[in-house]
């Protein structure tokens, strides 16, 4: 950490220079003596990637950035404004601080934080952002943070966990004991210091994975940001054996669409299928990730269109429904006629359980992105290829 940096005429150097190209700014070299270009260019590149995910960080001057890699990897501030609701209590130890993100949230709900993190000049960056920001209740500990646990004497309320996938774990399927810290297998001694776990994973863990390597779970978080999902939160209370629920929310400036569930209540469930009715529903990405492709027709008075496209219809508009709706004006076969008929130059356009991607789609029949139509291309349970043209009920 170069505390030159921080100076006034490097900070307003940094800030004048936000929309610049690096590579120019390297070229040029840095005007500083006490500051090189590269980082001068580090801190530009960390501050932009906070504009929209960490605006805190981003808005309030004298802020320390570390390698961008550091902003990447952390949580956003909505998620994790999200996360701190689920807990509370007087100490919380996070044993994978990072840029403490998540920190400064819990810091809100819980008297005191404790901030490890092995990397010593980004525990050292982290102190002095906290500083800047006006908190007060968050010690920040360099040092690995399961050693720091388990010298402690005093059992805490909280621990929180964010293991990171390890560099040779490759491909999309991947499992905790793949995480570096290895959560699964310092459990034990991870409920000898709290009763109570919150673990955040990637969206890419599947969720009975995790339950085969996780004890005590008592929920399960599916958390999604304007329809892309972002991260599992997994609560653990230990000796708890009791039903797990599930709890999906898709978080949106306007307003959150929430599902929720018991995990025994998708035993024995099966679909209910149907023709295209009046309505079509597309399920959120959290939704999606939770697997309640059957409750939902039973919760929700919803039926399927195909066991495989999860899409939905009803005669009746679902106000509550978690994802997108939409009103269906037609329902024909997938022709080129029909299509053609349509007479459509311009529309938004969905694939769900069909031959044919979006592109090609676009290509053979010529029809430009946007407009106020939704077009829906799927396969019904008797397997007929079908275009649903709709449009957006007015409560979307």
């Amino acid at each position: 950490m170069n505390e030159a940096v921080l100076n006034i005429e490097i900070q307003e150097f940094i800030n004048s220079k936000l929309n610049s190209e690096i590579t120019k700014l390297l070229f040029k070299g840095s005007p500083f003596q006490q500051v090189s270009i590269q980082d001068i260019t580090e801190q530009i590149e960390s501050k932009n990637k906070c504009k929209n995910k960490l605006p805190t960080w981003f808005n309030t001057p004298n802020i320390y950035f570390p390698n961008k890699l550091n902003i990447e990897q952390t949580s956003s501030e909505v998620t994790a404004n999200y996360k701190s609701s689920l807990v509370s209590g007087e100490t919380l130890l996070d044993l994978t601080g990072g840029f403490g993100v998540d920190c400064f949230y819990f810091a809100k709900q819980v008297e005191n934080v404790i901030h490890c993190d092995w990397n010593q000049e980004l525990s050292a960056i982290v102190e002095h952002n906290f500083k800047i920001l006006g908190v007060h209740n968050i010690k920040t500990q360099p040092s690995n943070g399961i050693e720091y646990m388990s010298l402690q004497v005093k059992p805490v309320d909280w621990i929180y966990i964010d293991p990171s996938r390890r560099h040779d774990s490759k491909g999309k399927v991947f499992f905790l004991s793949d995480c570096e810290p290895n959560v699964p297998e310092h459990l034990n001694l991870i409920f000898k210091h709290s009763n109570q776990v919150l673990i955040k994973t990637s969206p890419l863990l599947d969720l009975k994975a995790g339950l085969d390597e996780l004890t005590y779970v008592k929920e399960i978080h599916c958390v999604a940001v304007e329809n892309d999902m972002k991260e599992l939160l997994w609560v653990l209370e230990k000796h708890y054996s009791s039903t797990i629920q599930v709890k999906t929310i898709n978080l949106f400036t306007k307003g959150n669409q929430v599902f929720n569930f018991n995990l025994n209540e998708l035993e024995n469930l099966a679909p209910v299928f149907s023709e295209p009715k009046a309505y079509l529903y597309e399920p959120n990405a959290a939704l999606l990730k939770s697997g309640a492709f059957s409750l939902i027709s039973t919760k929700l008075g919803v039926e399927k269109l195909h066991r495989n496209s999860h899409l939905y219809t009803s005669d009746h508009l679902v106000n509550s429904f978690p994802g997108r709706t939409f009103r269906i004006q037609k329902a024909i076969p997938y022709t080129k006629n029909n299509l053609k008929n349509l007479q459509l130059k311009k529309a938004n356009i969905t694939t769900r359980n069909f031959p044919e991607t979006v592109e090609s789609i676009r290509k053979k029949h010529k029809i430009k992105d946007g407009g106020e139509t939704y077009l829906f291309f799927t396969t019904l349970e008797n397997g007929t290829k079908i275009v649903l043209d709709c449009t957006k009920t007015v409560n979307d």
